[in-house]
């Protein structure tokens, strides 16, 4: 009970003090006696608010009104709570409503009360909630709509929930000649299958998984054929597969179905409620991941559906040409420090498989909220000066692919996120960048290539001049020192002139043919130290089997190789070979097999020296045995094209500037490591040169004492002018 402070100090001062009248506190004097006296009239709200005063002989009690206690010490009467204190409070079915000092039973949304106080359900497809060309079906408090044949719930809905399927989205265009056959079968079943349920043949031939099955096969049957490189054909295949994914997502029904063939890969989520869903959602692929909300996928208007698909496809590459027609803007979005890199040539390439992302959302072209894309990179690269990755999208618009409204939010060698503020069909581009060689690099190219065609031309004179080294063994290092001096001598004029395109192709198919027939006579020295080595062979290989492996092999692969992709010859940036269509690889893998073959030979060749050196002359020092075991070993190195090997070792993350130091080194120095190794290192080499030297040393004494005795027999004839004249 509250009771205002004057009161207080009135009885408390009452119980101390006794009444003038004589009369004690709780009474009043009157005509000369003490009644009691009702403090409730005289002081109204002596007991506070929601309580009840009652007067007592002398005094008065406060008493809450019913749904309100003293809560505490504060002689406050507050509203009880009914629902929350008594949870059987109210009826099945019924709902607890509670209200200031009192509460209420009514019936939950979609149920009515009876006359006796009980729920049932209201039947709400008695009123046309549906709209037309609809049908509505009553559930236990709520109800479904569902279209009728030949519609399907209206996805920006203003006037009624279902629209006509528009089974005419499927017909290939009037002008549309060079449709592959393929695309228009499955335009043509898109659009048979639209008609089907139009004209209420549903069945189970026609149901959304069926349908999607039917998608997924006839897609992956067009891309088993090739490319779609074609901007305009990649157009209306990702269109037909968008409008498709649209078609079947009404139809299914499981919260969430997946389908895969060979070459793609369809997710699909739908949700029926009656209730808008809230949060995020996600989709996955093999390759890529999709995350919004459920909100960017419905849009402004919910009309009881929603979904959203993504399909991955898993051979849709595009050509160069649409890679080049990148818009200059998409590249410009790239961040400040590759914004000198696209002033550069660059080559694109897709690093990713492309994914079509669909919603029920018809208005994707400008999203309030952003899309998320991971994608997994089909090479694992990581980003450098000379890789860029962008996240792009298919514009129709423009007929290639665009990097507006998407932004590369990061990434690393194996995977890309990419933030989009729209919906189409994505991937992530990768940029490769020339990179341009540093001048130490540059001079140590040049100085080594020019130390080395010196050496490889005394190499060539040696070989063929020199008697007491003659042999097949020797023929196979003249063969090979006139391969590199040629493919040296053009690599350092017209490596970097492509300018004139017809010399540049000229300039890389003397490159691909001399550097392959290096490789092929380092693989006939290969099989030459085995002989010797291993089988112990004094027999020599034929001169024409020699020249058929040397120079006939290498001539038909760049025969076979110019007449396949002629194109291939010659880059925007060196003379050399393209690396589209993977046209290196004629290079390539005939090096790697011939490097690895005499890789064999090499570590045979080295553990029999290692043998042969212990036994051969045991007084030789352990010092001098190996030196002369590694000068050995080393030789072999250099004509097996050991040196080459570092290249191997370029694609690594790690260490890829030093051994780029060290196979420019190796390989332009490789003429001078063939000169020093079998030739000023060679016994028989050096005598050869000694005798030579002597030769030219006598015949210059020679002269020049013949050139003495000259000119001392003309001195008495310059004594006399007039017989110096006659004389001479």
């Amino acid at each position: 009970m509250r009771l205002n402070m004057e009161l207080k100090w009135v009885i408390l001062l009452g119980l101390l003090v006794p009444s003038c009248s004589g009369c004690a506190i709780g009474y009043k004097f009157v005509k000369g006696i003490c009644v009691d006296e009702n403090e409730c009239l005289r002081l109204p709200s002596v007991c506070g608010k929601n309580s009840t005063c009652l007067n007592t002989d002398g005094g008065y009690n406060c008493t809450c009104n019913d749904g309100f206690e003293i809560i505490g010490e504060s002689l406050l009467c507050y509203d009880i709570n009914e629902c929350v204190r008594n949870k059987s409070a109210c009826s099945d079915h019924m709902e607890c409503v509670n209200s200031y000092g009192s509460y209420s039973c009514i019936c939950p949304v979609g149920y009515l009360q009876t006359s006796d106080g009980k729920c049932e359900d209201m039947d709400e497809c008695l009123s046309s909630v549906c709209g037309v060309h609809s049908s509505c079906t009553n559930t236990p408090g709520s109800f479904f709509c569902s279209c009728a044949p030949g519609f399907h719930k209206r996805e920006n809905s203003t006037s009624g929930l279902c629209e006509e399927m528009g089974c005419d989205q499927f017909k290939p265009e009037p002008d549309a000649e060079h449709t592959p056959e393929k695309l228009k079968h499955l335009m043509s079943l898109l659009k048979n299958s639209c008609e089907s349920l139009s004209n209420n043949t549903q069945g189970e031939h026609f149901t959304g998984e069926k349908l999607l099955e039917n998608l997924c096969n006839s897609t992956n049957d067009l891309l088993s054929d090739g490319n779609v490189a074609d901007g305009e054909m990649l157009s209306q295949f990702l269109d037909t597969v968008e409008k498709g994914m649209r078609l079947i997502g009404h139809q299914l029904k499981e919260p969430v179905t997946r389908m895969e063939t060979h070459n793609t890969y369809a997710e699909i989520a739908v949700t029926r409620n009656q209730t808008p869903p809230s949060g995020r959602v996600s989709l996955s692929t093999d390759s890529a991941f999709f995350n919004t909300s459920w909100e960017t996928v419905i849009g402004k208007s919910y009309p009881g559906f929603a979904f959203l698909a993504l399909v991955s496809f898993k051979n849709l590459n595009s050509s160069s040409d649409l890679l080049h027609k990148m818009s200059r803007t998409s590249q410009e979005q790239e961040s400040g420090e590759r914004s000198d890199l696209n002033k550069r040539n660059a080559t694109y390439q897709l690093n990713s498989k492309v994914v079509t992302a669909v919603v029920s959302n018809p208005e994707t072209k400008q999203l309030s909220e952003p899309v998320t894309l991971i994608f997994t990179h089909e090479q694992e690269r990581a980003e450098s000066k000379g890789v860029a990755y962008t996240c792009v999208y298919w514009s129709e618009a423009e007929g290639a692919w665009s990097g507006r409204g998407c932004k590369r939010v990061g990434s690393n060698s194996t995977h890309t996120v990419c933030s989009c503020s729209h919906l189409s069909s994505f991937a992530v581009l990768m940029a490769l960048y020339p990179i341009k060689d540093s001048f130490e690099l540059v001079l140590i190219t040049r100085v080594g290539l020019v130390l080395s065609l010196v050496c490889l031309f005394l190499c060539i004179l040696t070989f063929r001049f020199c008697r007491s080294i003659q042999g097949t063994r020797n023929s196979i290092h003249l063969h090979l020192s006139v391969c590199l001096f040629i493919a040296d001598l053009v690599f350092l004029c017209g490596i970097s002139s492509p300018h004139d395109r017809v010399a540049c192709g000229i300039v890389a198919g003397l490159l691909h043919l001399f550097f392959l027939s290096a490789f092929c006579w380092m693989l006939l020295e290969g099989v030459q130290l085995y002989q010797m080595v291993v089988l112990v062979f004094h027999t020599t290989l034929k001169h024409l089997y020699m020249y058929a492996v040397g120079y006939g092999v290498p001539l038909l692969i760049v025969i076979i190789s110019a007449i396949s992709y002629p194109q291939g010859y010659g880059t925007e940036s060196h003379c050399w070979l393209s690396l589209e269509r993977y046209f290196t690889l004629s290079f390539f893998v005939p090096v790697c097999i011939i490097v690895i073959l005499n890789s064999f030979v090499f570590i045979i060749t080295v553990w029999k020296l290692a043998t042969k050196f212990s036994s051969l002359n045991p007084d030789l020092s352990k010092l001098k045995q190996i030196r002369s075991f590694t000068v050995t070993a080393v030789a072999q190195l250099c004509v097996l094209g050991g040196t080459w090997v570092f290249g191997f070792f370029l694609f690594q993350e790690n260490g890829t500037e030093v051994m780029l130091y060290l196979f420019t080194i190796f390989n332009s120095l490789q003429g001078a490591l063939i000169f020093i190794m079998h030739c000023l290192l060679s016994t028989q080499v050096r005598a050869e040169y000694y005798h030579l030297f002597a030769r030219m040393c006598r015949h210059k004494k020679k002269s020049k004492y013949i050139i003495s005795q000259s000119n001392s027999s003309q001195k008495p004839l310059r004594s006399d002018n007039s017989t110096a004249e006659s004389q001479i």
